[in-house]
Formats: structure tokens, sequence, C-alpha cells
């Protein structure tokens, strides 16, 4: 007898997607019915949905729990969507990401005259698709979520209407992904010609013995899918589309691709090299490798030469700066390739991303702060914002030592470290010192950034009060808190991910 078709459905480890997902309709339709005035009411069903959407993921925490799964004498228990720790810790930063991401957008809503209903439903349907990706045990699905994931993102980016710079950074974006996905997709299909199969765990049985006919398109296949989440990783050289991207979007919306649209790549690519090619990791161990030591060399240099009276110097450096950071993300999954316990590895990639999401979204938002004043967000708009707002200036400060490594950001520097030994104890000692390298780079951009904040305002306009709300205030407060929290105690931040078991 072969395996059924009929699959069984556990509602309550889909709860968190599903959630988000339905909200997002609520609020399409409820954005059909309520007059302008009453508009903002949107971006609180959305924040509600959010938080019921993260809430639902303690009824799991208990254990891993599976949905849509093969029955019969040969489904031999292939899932397509698992609920496990590595799973709840990815759809954590998710929610938590679009959350803050969503306190950033009230006020960029009203000073921008977007369309909210439209912001929110395209916000959530993104959230819901990213939240679907990490539990994802199957080609098709895992491309899918990747899919509702990036295609609300497009929107997102050329959201301002009569904007050129905004239709040219969604263009851009655009053609960038969809190129990854007809990438992706040709993978995958050779994958599954090659095996049979579309499940993770059964594509990773069927590898290990392929019939020599296939050899080739296995290999084709396995390579062509890499290459596909390499664009969306934004590794180098698929990286080409980001500073044009971020400096277009609004700046919500920039934020949450440096975290959320990162996130899903990373997965995706954990998800396919560590559960669905761990036969090839003799071939994809030493791509990321290189991938790795590329990527954050170039992000690093031109972050480095981003000009501080050039027009959205903030935002271009803050992008080039999270090519840099993906460029150390990439290590620790590399480094899974040739360690005995790939857990160990992922784990410590899994931590440097929930330090980054938190730090990063934080810097975003101050950076949202000063663009209510100053829209042009050059490097040196900042100077003497310590006198306007000490409070925004001493949070800015905190994210950007963070990101630099440096205490008082002790999450920073813990988290480098944990990937720094993650390339260690795989014997990538090259790898390792090239990062050393490029951390000291780093430094430099962060630190001259962090010392404009507290020199004295020049001229009239640096003299202006800055205009806040207090979605704003409350984002700001929201990432230092976490920072502030982590770096107080940054091995239950390593403990945590460590539990990541693939």
């Amino acid at each position: 007898m072969g395996s059924s078709l009929v699959q069984s459905v556990d509602w309550l480890a889909i709860a968190p997607p599903t959630i988000t997902a339905v909200v997002a309709l609520g609020i399409l339709v409820a954005d059909l019915f309520l007059p302008e005035g009453r508009k903002p009411l949107l971006g609180w069903i959305a924040v509600t949905g959010l938080v019921l959407a993260g809430l639902s993921l303690l009824p799991l925490l208990d254990g891993d729990r599976s949905t849509f799964c093969l029955t019969g004498t040969t489904g031999g228990g292939a899932c397509s969507y698992t609920a496990d720790h590595f799973t709840l810790v990815i759809q954590l930063l998710v929610l938590g990401g679009a959350l803050l991401t969503s306190l950033l957008s009230f006020s960029d809503i009203a000073d921008s005259k977007l369309p909210a209903g439209e912001f929110w439903f395209l916000l959530l349907s993104s959230a819901a698709g990213a939240a679907l990706l990490p539990a994802s045990r199957d080609l098709a699905t895992l491309v899918v979520a990747l899919e509702v994931a990036s295609l609300p993102a497009f929107a997102l980016v050329g959201l301002r209407r009569g904007d050129s710079r905004s239709s040219e950074a969604a263009l851009k974006f655009f053609l960038s992904s969809v190129t990854a996905t007809a990438v992706t997709l040709l993978g995958a299909s050779f994958v599954y010609a090659a095996t049979g199969t579309l499940h993770l765990t059964r594509i990773a049985d069927g590898l290990t013995h392929v019939d020599p006919r296939l050899a080739v398109l296995a290999q084709a296949g396995v390579a062509l899918t890499l290459v596909g989440f390499a664009f969306k990783t934004a590794a180098v050289p698929f990286h080409f589309w980001v500073p044009d991207t971020y400096a277009g979007a609004p700046l919500p919306v920039a934020a949450y691709l440096s975290v959320i649209g990162k996130a899903v790549g990373f997965t995706g690519l954990i998800l396919v090299t560590v559960v669905a090619f761990p036969s090839y990791a003799d071939v994809w161990a030493p791509a990321l490798a290189v991938l790795a030591a590329l990527t954050m060399t170039a992000g690093n240099v031109a972050a480095l030469r981003q000009r501080p009276d050039r027009e959205r110097s903030a935002v271009r450096l803050l992008a080039w700066s999270s090519v840099g950071q993906a460029g150390y993300l990439l290590v620790p999954i590399a480094a899974a390739g040739y360690a005995d316990d790939a857990s160990r590895a992922i784990g410590s990639t899994v931590a440097y991303a929930l330090m980054y999401a938190a730090v990063n979204l934080g810097a975003f938002a101050v950076a949202a702060l000063v663009a209510r004043t100053s829209p042009a967000n050059r490097i040196d708009d900042y100077r003497g914002l310590y006198t306007r707002r000490p409070l925004a200036a001493l949070a800015l400060g905190f994210f950007l030592l963070c990101l630099a490594g440096l205490p008082p950001g002790v999450i920073g520097l813990f988290a480098k470290v944990t990937v720094f030994s993650a390339a260690v104890d795989a014997g990538l000692g090259w790898l390792a010192v090239v990062m050393a390298v490029n951390v000291v780079i780093a430094l430099y951009y962060y630190l001259r950034w962090t010392a404009v904040l507290f020199r004295g305002a020049g001229t009239e306009a640096e003299r202006l009060p800055l205009r806040t709300s207090r979605s704003l205030t409350a984002a700001i407060a929201l990432a230092a808190v976490t920072g502030v929290v982590l770096s107080g105690a940054p091995q239950l931040v390593l403990r945590f991910a460590s539990q990541a078991l693939l």
C-alpha cells in the first residue's frame, strides 16, 4: 500500500502563521469599511494580531509537533510542517521583528501619507510567510513560504506612489528576487527529479544513493538551490540590490527587510544545507565559507566609504553594514558542514540573528526619529543628537556598539565570539582571521557615527528639536531594553539558540 494523500492537521502547531494571515485578511476587509479618520485603528489591529501570534508559541514549547504528514507504509513519517525548537526560535524572531516594525510604522504612515490598509495587509502577509518558512520541511512548502514572505515586500518598498526613488528600489528588489526564485525552483525540480521526493529528510536519504545516471542532475540541483538562497541572504555577489532598495524604501520597510528578510534567507539556507543536503557538505561548506569571507569584506569596505554629508548616508551605511553582518551569519552555517555537531554551529547563527534583530531594528528606529526632522537622513544630521534627545543618542550609541561588538554592548561581543569559535572549532582558521580583520574595519565606521552623536551642534538646523511620537519612542525603548537584558545574560541567548536541534 502506498502513502496516503490524506493528511492530518494540527491547528495548534500552525497557529502562529495562521493567526498572522487571518488578521492580515481581516485588515484588508476592514479597510473597505473604515472611514479615513479611523484608519489608524488598522495599525493597532495589526499589533494585536502579532502579539496573539507570538502568544500562540507558548503552548508549543512542550515538544516537537508535526502536521501535514504522509501516512501509510511508505510514508515514512515524513511531514511538511514541523514546530520544533528551531522553528519556534525563528518564529519568535520574525513575529518580534514584525511587531517592532509595526511600532516604527505608525508615524511614517502618517507623515508619508501611505495607504494604511494596504501597508498593514502587506506587512502581516509577509510576516505570515516568514513565520511559515522555518516550519517548512519540504521543498514545495519552503519555496511557497519564501515567496509569500517576498512578494508583499516588493509592494511595501514601492508603496510611496509618485516617488521615483521608491519605484526604482522596488524594481531592483523585484528583479533580483524573481531571478533568485527562478533559480531556486529550477534547483528544486532537479533535486526532485533525482530523488523522487520533496521532503527534506527523504531528500537527504535519497541523495546518498542517487542513480549514477542522475548524479550530475542531483549536483546541479543542489548547486542551483544554494545559489537561489544566496540571493535571498544578500550574499556577495548577489547583494547589489541592497543599498538602493533600503535607501528608496520607507524606513520601517528597510528595517523589516534588514532583519526579517535576512532571517527568511538564512533559515531557508540552514534547512536545505543541514537537513536536505548533508551528504554534499564537502561541496556547500567550502562554498559558503568563501561566500562568508567575500560578503563580510564587501559590506564593511563599502560601509567604510560612505560620506557623512551624502543624502541618506545613514540608511546606506546601515544597508552596507547589514551586508557585512550577513557575512558573519554565514560563518557558522559553513562551519556546520565541517563540524561533528551541526546543531551547535547552527545555534551560533541563531544567537547572532537574535542579537542582530533587536539592535538593528533599534538603530533604524532612531534613524526614523531623526528622519522626521531631517528627511535627507545624512550622518551629519545626527551631530549634536545628545543635546537634543539624550536618551535617543544613548540608545543609538548602544545599538552601534552592539553591532560593533564593543562594551557596553556585551551581547554583540558575545555573539561575535560564538561565531568566531564556531569557525575555529570547525578548523576554518583562515575564515576566523578574515572575520577578525573585518570586525576591526567595522569598528571604525560604527565608532565614527557614535562620535558624531556627542559633538556640539554647529548649524541652526542641527539645534532644532526632534519631532517624536509615542510609537517610535516605544520601539526605541523596547529594542534598547531587549539589548540591555540580552547583554546582562548573554549565555541564556546561546543556551536558548543552541537547543535549535534539527
